[in-house]
C-alpha cells in the first residue's frame, strides 16, 4: 500500500466492530453508513442502497462503460453480540475479529484499492451485498444483472493462505419432508406409520449417491422427528448438503434424489416424502479464471511482491454466479489470514496493503484496456 496502511487498518477495526448479522437490515445499514462514506469519498459517486425483500444491498454502478465489477459481501455468519465477547484487536501482525477475515477485511482492500486508480474507477461497479453468507437468496438476480454488464469480475473473499481460489464447489440443498401416522409406541403401533423409520432409510440411501473420486459430497445435516417419548413419529425433516466440482454431477445427484422413492422400492402404504429445494450454487470451473490468475500475478511480480499460488476449494461464493454466466472471474482476493467462521478469526495485517497493490493494478490494467 502507502501511507494508507494505517488508515485501512482502522477501518477494518471500525467495520469488524458494527456486528452485520446476514439478513439483519438494521445492523446491514450501520455497516453500509461506514462503507458507504469510505466509498463515496474512493470512488466520487454516491452509492445505491438496493434492497430486496427486505434485505439491503449497497452498489456503485460505474457511471461509463462497466469494465469491471468488484464484488464483496458485508454479512458474517457471527450472532448480534458476538462483538462484546470477542473485541476487535491486534497481536502482532494479526488483527482478530468477528468477519475480520470473511471479509471484511475484503471490503477495506476493495476501497482501498479503487480509490488508488484514480479517474479508472468511472468503469468499475463495486457491490457490497447482505446475503452471502445464507446463500445469496436476496441478491443474486442483482448479483447476476450486473455482472453481465461487464468484462470481468475480481471477488475479495479471502484468500486460502495467499492462494487465489480459481475453482470452488457449486452446492444444491435438499430438505425431504415426511409425513406417515401417529399411534401409541406401546398399546397399538402396528398402527402408526413411522415416518422416523422412512427417513432413517432415505438418510442412508442419500449418502451412496456421493462419489469421491469426482469430489462430490452428499451429506445429511439436519434431522427432526416425532413429538414425544411414546409416539410413533407421524413427521420427520431431512436436510442434505450436495457438493460437486461440475454442473454434471450436480445435475446427475438432483435427479437421483428425486428417484430415490423408485431405487427404494415403494414406500410403506401411509408414509409420503415431499422433497424441495435444489440448485443454490453452480460451481466456479477453473477455466473461469485463467486470464485474471496470469493478470494478477503479472500486476504481483511488477508491484515487487510473490505471485500468489492457486487452489480449488469446496466452499461456494457470489463469484459462482458469476462465473455460470460465462463472465471471466477471480476469487480469492482478499488478504491472507485464517479460521473463517471460527472463534480464532483473522487476518494478516501486512497482506492487506500487499492485495490492495495487486488488486489495484488489475484494476488499472483492465480498465486501460477498455480504454
Amino acid at each position: 500500500m502507502n501511507g494508507n496502511d494505517g488508515r485501512a487498518l482502522e477501518r477494518l477495526g471500525e467495520l469488524v466492530s458494527v456486528e452485520t448479522p446476514s439478513r439483519d437490515a438494521g445492523r446491514l445499514d450501520q455497516a453500509y453508513a461506514l462503507i458507504g462514506k469510505w466509498g463515496t469519498d474512493a470512488i466520487g459517486r454516491e452509492p445505491e442502497r438496493v434492497e430486496v425483500e427486505g434485505v439491503p444491498h449497497l452498489l456503485w454502478r460505474a457511471p461509463g462503460e462497466q469494465r469491471v465489477l468488484v464484488l464483496c459481501h458485508a454479512d458474517t455468519v457471527f450472532p448480534e453480540g458476538t462483538i462484546d465477547r470477542r473485541p476487535f484487536r491486534v497481536e502482532g501482525d494479526r488483527a482478530f475479529g468477528p468477519g475480520v477475515f470473511d471479509m471484511k477485511a475484503g471490503i477495506v482492500v476493495a476501497l482501498e484499492a479503487i480509490e488508488f486508480i484514480g479517474d479508472a474507477a468511472d468503469q468499475v461497479t463495486l457491490l457490497v451485498t447482505g446475503d452471502e453468507e445464507t446463500g445469496s437468496v436476496t441478491s443474486r438476480a442483482l448479483i447476476e444483472s450486473v455482472a453481465a454488464q461487464g468484462a470481468a469480475v475480481l471477488v475479495l473473499e479471502p484468500s486460502l493462505d495467499g492462494a487465489l481460489k480459481i475453482g470452488r464447489k457449486g452446492g444444491s440443498f435438499y430438505e425431504l419432508h415426511f409425513q406417515g401416522r401417529a399411534a401409541h409406541a406401546g398399546l397399538e403401533p402396528e398402527l402408526g406409520r413411522n415416518a422416523l423409520l422412512e427417513m432413517a432409510h432415505w438418510a442412508s440411501e442419500m449418502v451412496t449417491l456421493a462419489d469421491p473420486d469426482a469430489g462430490t459430497t452428499v451429506t445429511p445435516t439436519l434431522a427432526g422427528a416425532g413429538t414425544a417419548m411414546n409416539v410413533v413419529p407421524d413427521s420427520a425433516v431431512l436436510s442434505v448438503d450436495v457438493r460437486a466440482r461440475t454442473m454434471a454431477e450436480l445435475d446427475r445427484i438432483d435427479r437421483a434424489v428425486h428417484d430415490l422413492a423408485e431405487r427404494r422400492g415403494a414406500i410403506p402404504d401411509g408414509v409420503s416424502v415431499v422433497i424441495s429445494g435444489g440448485l443454490n450454487r453452480p460451481p466456479l470451473e477453473e477455466g473461469a479464471s485463467v486470464s485474471l490468475v496470469a493478470l494478477c500475478q503479472a500486476e504481483a511480480r511488477r508491484a515487487g511482491l510473490a505471485e500468489p499460488g492457486t487452489a480449488a476449494v469446496g466452499g461456494g461464493s457470489d463469484g459462482n454466479f458469476t462465473a455460470a454466466l460465462g463472465v471471466p472471474t477471480l476469487d480469492g482476493l482478499g488478504p491472507a489470514g485464517g479460521g473463517a467462521h471460527a472463534e480464532h478469526e483473522w487476518v494478516e495485517i501486512g497482506s492487506i496493503g500487499e492485495r490492495v497493490r495487486i488488486v489495484a493494478g488489475m484494476l488499472r490494467s483492465l480498465c486501460a484496456d477498455q480504454r
